[in-house]
């Protein structure tokens, strides 16, 4: 019995934490995101070069593909900074 402890003083269920704890994160980000929507509208978001939109059967639909990748180079920025 070296050292006093077992397992090198890692916890047994670190390891399974680690997913769901990213997919939690997921999860709110997206929801959060969501609720942002129509504010971020104002700003031109959704309406940018790169994001499609059309109407099917008088449902409009939406696919911000600049707008994601503008949103997520801005968090990695953020992120990076602090």
């Amino acid at each position: 019995m070296s050292g006093g402890r077992c397992g090198g003083g890692r916890r047994a269920d670190s390891g399974y934490n680690a997913p769901m704890r990213w997919i939690l994160t997921i999860l709110i980000s997206l929801m959060v995101l969501m609720t942002l929507v129509p504010w971020l509208s104002r700003f031109g978001l959704g309406r940018l070069p790169g994001d499609i939109n059309f109407t099917i059967l008088g449902r409009r639909i939406c696919l911000p593909f600049a707008s994601t990748v503008l949103i997520v180079l801005a968090s990695f920025l953020i992120g990076r900074l602090f």
